[in-house]
């Protein structure tokens, strides 16, 4: 035993004089009784505005309201609009005592007002305790949330909880950096390649609300230019907000901020920071020291001051769509805010959405394109592989990729990296022509259909319907395809063939930031591709039936956008830079990606949608659970007029031990799923009613079966 050791084990007697100081304050402090949560009978209210209206954190349906509790005097002072109080819940009429309600359950909740008398006649309850007197809830937050909740058809409750982090004590009684002044107005940088960019940053610059859809030109620069447009919003003295869908996007536009800014000017918000720095970050938002917010899918609710401009960079990942109920999409969280507060917005990307075409098409945003010229000088050379290429190829029969392919990576290992793009797993191939490879869609509701017992018998995925006598609309032919054609064994086949190469891989497991500019095999799966220093010579885009065969309306659209992202980080032609996609070089998404025109894809599927009723021109919600339960529960719904219910049909059993994919059942469970669908302008009105049905479901108690709900979701088949 050590002389220390020996000290320290006679107790406090033998301690030494600091360590007895600390013993007889910590004794100290505990002595003081701390305020725990009572019930306040007899305490006397305050005088004013005795009443407080307050948001309980339930998130059930049929408690999606407001309630009213009585403010003691000795809390008036803290209990404030927005705050955080603690409440007790669930005690009935018949426990009151002294003219107030008691008993019930401790719950967190939110003050949303104090009132001078409330409209409910029985006896209130009083605040059980205020937990922080700093206001986390502002009255343009909660309208926000309130407008996603009825958007998604949630509960208030959920969608604060997104909004709100969980609270750090330590975070609050840390002081917030005084904010620093305007900065001046931002050059033009890269900007100018762009026909409108000159004219966006100064409008934002001068105070403006300009509202863009911004094709972004290939390459690293749109971190960079994407944080100039937040320059210029900040020198008109406004805030800005941008949502990115990862963090590796995020560190990017971090840097170019920091870059043009320096350190102190804006905030992070990511999962990543942990809770503490999170929150002592979103309260720096909240309390005005800091007016640019760059973050993940959870910043899109960031407390951000006056702010000038929103902005959120490719709409089409994943990422953007929240797990969480009520399952909001970042860019239509950012379309209300951007209504509410009247701000710029800006929606970025190397591809373009459906949605993001849709606004332009609409006049609510203006084009932000760069011309012709441009756009062939920044783009790689395309070019691809057939079926018939790979049916003739000696090497790609044997092998399983191409002779094109293998040329390009020999080409591209002499200058620099070569990419490998591969599907991940889980893509599974929908019925199509053989002929032409136009989708097979159902005559009667145009949805997808899927090959049952053979490929003779095909049903609806949407409605349900069964489709005996299929034929082509394109070409009228009557043979089915729905075989993967491509490579398998990607990597071992490389390996093999380059064994003086390193090879690297990028996935799901271990997803890379960035990679040297030295000669090396990339093998990633699609939104895992790491930026190689100076780009990469030639990208190998492979199994391009993979991912365009899935069976999901968006199936085309993400392709494109998935081979334009791996695309925009290979040099440009001039530089020697080369991209081969193996598919069919007749389908609409790789000819798209030949002539590097995403924008022109969108606007023909937009206009396809149209004409067959497709999301985003219709709104559309998706009711799962048992047979029995989708059954009761559509039965008591009160559709809008013009709704149409497609289905339902059985889902795919989750097997046990699997990856479990949102709106999928639980492991083990025969669920079935509706479709309703609603023409343009009755969406409000279908969410409400599958709201109110949903809450009364949940009123009626435990015993009822579960039904899922979900408002426009992105895999709807």
């Amino acid at each position: 035993m050590s002389s220390e050791n020996g000290q320290s084990g006679g107790g406090a007697e033998g301690a030494p004089p600091e360590q007895l100081a600390l013993i007889r304050e910590s004794v100290r402090k505990a002595e003081v009784p701390r305020a725990k949560p009572r019930t306040w009978r007899g305490a006397a209210l305050a005088k004013e505005l005795p009443v407080a209206r307050v948001l309980v954190d339930k998130g059930v349906l049929h408690l999606d309201r407001y309630f009213d509790y009585a403010v003691p005097e000795e809390m008036d002072a803290d209990a404030q609009p927005g705050v955080r109080v603690r409440v007790r819940f669930g005690a009935g009429r018949h426990r009151v005592r002294e003219g107030r309600r008691e008993g019930g359950g401790l719950i967190d909740g939110f003050l949303v007002e104090r009132l001078a008398e409330s409209d409910y006649s029985g006896p209130l309850a009083a605040l059980a305790q205020v937990v922080s007197p700093e206001p986390v809830l502002s009255e343009e937050l909660l309208g926000l949330a309130r407008a996603v909740a009825d958007r998604y058809a949630g509960s208030l409750a959920d969608v604060l909880q997104l909004a709100v982090p969980p609270r750090s004590a330590r975070a609050e009684q840390r002081p917030s950096p005084e904010p620093l002044p305007a900065p001046g107005a931002p050059e033009m940088g890269s900007w100018v390649r762009y026909e409108r960019g000159g004219a966006f940053l100064e409008s934002l610059a001068s105070g403006g609300a300009p509202r863009a859809v911004w094709n972004a030109l290939p390459g690293p620069e749109w971190s960079e230019e994407l944080a100039r447009a937040v320059v210029a919003t900040l020198a008109s003295g406004r805030g800005a907000l941008v949502v990115l869908p990862d963090g590796r996007a995020v560190a990017r536009v971090d840097a170019a901020l920091t870059a043009l800014l320096g350190d102190g000017r804006h905030a992070v918000l990511t999962a990543d920071a942990g809770p503490e720095k999170r929150y002592r970050e979103w309260l720096a938002v909240r309390r005005g020291a800091v007016r640019a917010v760059v973050g993940t899918r959870a910043a899109m609710f960031a407390p951000v001051q006056d702010l000038g401009l929103l902005a959120i960079w490719d709409d089409g990942d994943d990422s953007h769509s929240e797990q969480h109920a009520p399952q909001p999409h970042a860019r239509e969280v950012l379309l209300l805010r951007a209504a509410q507060d009247k701000c710029g917005f800006l929606l970025g990307s190397w591809s373009c959405t459906v949605e993001a075409a849709q606004l332009v098409e609409s006049g609510w945003a203006r084009p932000l394109v760069a011309g012709r010229e441009q756009v062939r000088g920044a783009a790689p050379l395309v070019r691809t592989v057939g079926d018939q290429d790979l049916a003739r190829d000696e090497a790609a029969r044997a092998a399983r990729l191409p002779t094109l392919a293998w040329q390009a990576v020999r080409e591209g290992l002499r200058h620099g990296p070569v990419l490998v793009q591969v599907p991940r797993r889980g893509y599974v191939p929908r019925m199509a022509c053989a002929n032409c490879r136009a989708p097979a869609r159902c005559r009667h509701c145009s949805g997808p259909l899927e090959a049952q017992e053979s490929e003779t018998a095909l049903r609806c995925g949407w409605c349900g319907r069964d489709e005996a006598g299929w034929h082509c609309q394109e070409c009228g032919g009557f043979r089915l395809r729905a075989q993967v054609v491509g490579a398998r064994r990607t990597a071992e086949e490389l390996g093999r063939a380059f064994p003086a190469v390193p090879v690297r891989t990028s996935g799901r497991e271990h997803v890379l930031d960035t990679v040297p500019g030295a000669p090396a095999l990339v093998v990633s799966t699609p939104g895992a591709e790491p930026v190689a220093e100076g780009g990469y010579a030639a990208a190998l885009l492979l199994d391009g039936w993979a991912m365009l065969g899935r069976p999901d309306l968006r199936a085309g659209e993400d392709a494109l956008r998935r081979w334009i992202a791996a695309a925009a980080l290979v040099r440009p032609q001039g530089a020697g830079g080369t991209v081969v996609v193996v598919a069919e070089p007749t389908l609409r998404p790789v000819q798209s990606l030949v002539r590097w025109d995403p924008v022109g894809h969108a606007v023909r599927e937009l206009a396809e949608r149209a004409e067959l009723g497709f999301p985003p021109v219709s709104r559309m919600a998706a009711v799962s659970g048992t047979a029995e339960a989708v059954a009761e529960f559509l039965r008591t719904v009160e559709m809008p007029r013009e709704a149409q219910v497609l289905g339902p049909v059985p889902l795919p059993v989750t097997a046990a031990g699997r990856p479990r994919r949102v709106g999928a059942p639980p492991p083990g469970e025969h669920w079935e799923r509706a479709l309703v669908r609603v023409p343009p302008g009755s969406g409000a009105a279908l969410a409400s009613a599958l709201k109110a049905a949903q809450a009364a479901r949940m009123a009626r108690g435990a015993g009822e079966a579960v039904v899922r709900v979900r408002i426009d979701p992105p895999d709807i088949g």
